[in-house]
């Protein structure tokens, strides 16, 4: 399917994200825009404070924005919006977290755990299907139905994943955000864990916003890939594109950081380091520019000239 074929599914315009702290106030994103598509991987990566989880909680309205607008299926969600609409956010958004020793209630048992979102927008009919929800949705991500009795500390950090994919995909969203949903496990579960979110980007047409601080990670589920520094995109093109023509010079330091599983080629690999001060930004104003289709980069206008001699 083309792009020009495919609608958008959310799209984040202009957005500015700042926090206060004491007398100075933190620009933790600066006028990020982009479009993620229905039935799409995009992954936001970069190091950490780069602002790319501020963006994920400002999406499902955890973080205020300051300028800018975000629409989900054509509406406009950030900002005060009607209750009617919230509603709609809460159950078609979906966020996955990063910790999952940290994002289960250590004193709630599982079903309640899972089945919390239906019961707070009471999206059920009785007990009964409450019940049998909660345990497709175990059966689902892998678990057995009887684990719903059970309380999170009697599980591994990969079985608490599970459990928060399968929070998330009891209310049947059409959008999850996913925030570093496996920099806490351990590298043997995080394939299966990936693979599960394949699965259900398949089987229900989910669109996902992954959020990593390792391209490596990304690269064989996305669509396409924006690489975030500082609170601004500095690249963004689709993912085999920008591991094969990466661009910018924050994007190369990254990919130069990236493990290689040959010991052999990881002793002659150079790991780069970024330098901000290389750009020259006093004179001529950097753009977000398409520097070929579908493949941007955040450069002044001799950077970019630079940029397409590289293609």
């Amino acid at each position: 399917m083309s792009r020009i074929e495919r609608e958008p599914i959310l799209k984040v315009e202009d957005i500015s994200v700042y926090f206060k702290n004491g007398k100075k106030t933190v620009h933790a994103v600066n006028h990020v825009s982009f479009d993620i598509f229905k039935g799409e991987t995009f992954s936001l990566v970069g190091e950490s404070g780069s602002g790319k989880t501020t963006i994920g909680r400002a999406i499902v309205r955890l973080n205020q924005i300051q300028t800018g607008r975000i629409i989900f299926q054509n509406e406009v969600i950030s900002g005060k919006i009607s209750r009617t609409l919230h509603s709609k956010v809460v159950r078609k958004v979906q966020m996955i977290f990063q910790d999952p020793m940290a994002s289960l209630n250590e004193r709630a048992k599982v079903n309640y755990i899972i089945s919390e979102g239906l019961i707070n927008s009471r999206e059920y009919k009785n007990q009964q299907e409450l019940d049998d929800r909660v345990h497709h949705a175990l059966l689902d991500v892998g678990l057995l139905p009887e684990f719903a009795s059970r309380f999170p500390h009697e599980f591994s950090g990969g079985q608490r994943q599970r459990i928060g994919i399968a929070r998330a995909l009891i209310m049947k969203p059409d959008f999850i955000v996913a925030d570093e949903p496996i920099s806490a496990l351990d590298v043997s579960i995080r394939a299966q864990v990936l693979n599960l979110l394949n699965k259900f980007k398949r089987e229900r047409g989910l669109s996902y916003l992954f959020i990593a601080h390792d391209l490596s990670v990304v690269r064989f589920i996305s669509d396409r890939i924006a690489v975030i520094y500082a609170g601004k995109i500095v690249e963004l093109a689709d993912a085999e594109r920008l591991f094969q023509k990466p661009l910018h010079p924050y994007t190369k330091n990254l990919l130069s950081a990236a493990p290689v599983p040959d010991p052999r080629l990881a002793k002659s690999k150079v790991v780069t380091i970024y330098d901000p001060t290389q750009h020259d930004y006093s004179k001529e104003k950097p753009t977000f520019s398409e520097i070929e289709p579908g493949h941007f980069v955040y450069g002044n206008v001799a950077e970019l000239e630079k940029y397409s001699k590289e293609l």
